[in-house]
């Protein structure tokens, strides 16, 4: 058995190589950690003594049956009060894909949670009670998603046990959400009807829905394409370290790719400083490689012996983005000290950071339709924005719509390094057209 999963260590070896990341988010007690813990009981990804404890806390409640909830709501301030606070993180596998489920608080005074927990997802589960419908935090939930522009968005509609499972109310449910989902710019939604409690749809097809014919939740994530950034988004390699010359007399760098595909042979550019050379080789785990794409983790050689350092971005000479001293983004504040104009901040990009002043919050964007208001040159926890930072250092940025890797970026207070804010270069959806400094073509 494995600690992760709770399934057996050859299960994790089969044909399960694809990864997809999801979170769930929904409103409060319409049932989303008992969906996630319904998710990971019914695929077998519970160990022995996990669903012991959780049996043992039910009974000590007074419950006849497991509450499943109990499986992911892991603080004690959270089962007390039977909500969500923290992001939980959960890791399992079936024979089809692995999967790191985060599981979302659904409060208001937790949306920074919330925000942390979809920044790396490629899918969100937005879960909604039948009877309530697209409610304040449906809508905030969608808002954050179309923000942080997460590739596929599956909305689950739970309780139908107490609608006699009947598809008219799941049907008014749809319709509802997607009208919402259109007007922020979501291209496509995928919805489920489900019972969470009793595990309708969840992982196994229900026997008493025979109006829908659609995949199960399991199904759906097992299937939706997985992939971080488009097959057709240019290379990006912030360098994380620097190899000193071995045998071959050349130096290495070493580091992540954060997008696209890299391949020997290429032309690229050295970025902030804009020298260019050839990829002569490129190595995975020791191995040498024709070609390596995102999010492998390489080491490449240059052809010419140039000055590069950690924090630099090796890019394709036909398609990299042109360093910029002046950002404009969309923000969401996560700590409890407000950001105001004129603060002094590190601005953490890739694996470059460098000082920067806030020199204006122009606009706070409502958390339920992303609609501006003033923002009056501040900031508050959980609060969305809009900000313009002037760096000490040009960065070679993307817009976040292009790239969600290169395009995203975190402020952090250079006093105490604190984590004060995360970013996304460019316009929020639905707002007016990005502007140069954003898309990267100013220096």
């Amino acid at each position: 058995m494995t600690a992760a999963t709770g399934q057996p260590a050859e299960a994790l070896t089969t044909t399960a190589t694809s990864l997809l990341r999801f979170a769930t988010a929904g409103s409060v007690d319409d049932g989303k950690s008992t969906l996630a813990g319904r998710l990971l009981h019914d695929s077998r990804s519970v160990l022995s003594d996990q669903l012991a404890a959780v049996e043992h806390a039910s009974r000590a409640r007074g419950l006849s049956v497991p509450d499943l909830a109990l499986l992911t709501d892991g603080l004690r301030a959270e089962r007390e009060q039977g909500i969500t606070i923290d992001v939980a993180y959960r890791y399992f596998a079936t024979p089809r894909r692995r999967f790191v489920l985060a599981d979302t608080p659904g409060h208001v005074q937790y949306t920074r949670n919330m925000v942390t927990g979809a920044s790396t997802a490629e899918l969100m589960v937005i879960l909604t009670d039948v009877r309530h419908g697209v409610v304040e935090q449906t809508r905030r939930h969608t808002a954050v998603a179309a923000l942080l522009r997460v590739p596929h968005l599956l909305l689950a509609v739970n309780k139908l046990d107490l609608v006699d499972f009947r598809a008219a109310p799941f049907t008014a449910v749809v319709d509802d959400f997607t009208a919402l989902a259109k007007s922020l710019g979501v291209p496509e939604v995928t919805a489920i009807p489900i019972s969470a409690r009793d595990g309708d749809n969840v992982v196994t097809a229900s026997t008493r829905m025979d109006w829908y014919g659609g995949p199960t939740l399991l199904d759906h994530l097992e299937t939706v394409p997985a992939a971080g950034e488009p097959d057709d988004t240019p290379a990006r390699f912030p360098v994380q370290y620097v190899i000193r010359p071995g045998a071959t007399g050349q130096r290495g760098y070493a580091g992540r790719i954060t997008a696209g595909t890299l391949r020997v042979g290429d032309r690229v550019t050295v970025l902030p400083a804009g020298l260019t050379s050839t990829v002569t080789a490129i190595d995975a785990l020791g191995t040498p490689v024709d070609s390596a794409r995102a999010p492998q983790s390489v080491s490449l050689r240059l052809a010419d012996d140039l000055d590069v350092a950690r924090g630099d971005l090796i890019a394709p000479v036909d398609a990299a983005p042109r360093p910029t001293r002046t950002v404009e983004a969309t923000v969401c504040h996560l700590h409890d000290r407000p950001l105001r104009e004129g603060a002094r901040v590190l601005v953490k990009h890739a694996t470059r950071t460098v000082p920067a002043l806030v020199t204006a919050i122009p606009v706070r964007l409502d958390p339920d339709g992303l609609r501006p208001s003033p923002a009056h040159g501040s900031l508050s926890v959980n609060d969305l924005g809009r900000v313009t930072l002037r760096t000490a250092e040009p960065l070679p940025l993307d817009p976040y719509a292009r790239s969600r890797r290169n395009g995203s970026f975190l402020l952090i207070d250079p006093a105490d390094g604190s984590t004060l804010t995360a970013g996304m270069v460019g316009q929020a959806p639905g707002t007016a057209g990005e502007s140069h400094e954003a898309n990267g073509q100013s220096r």
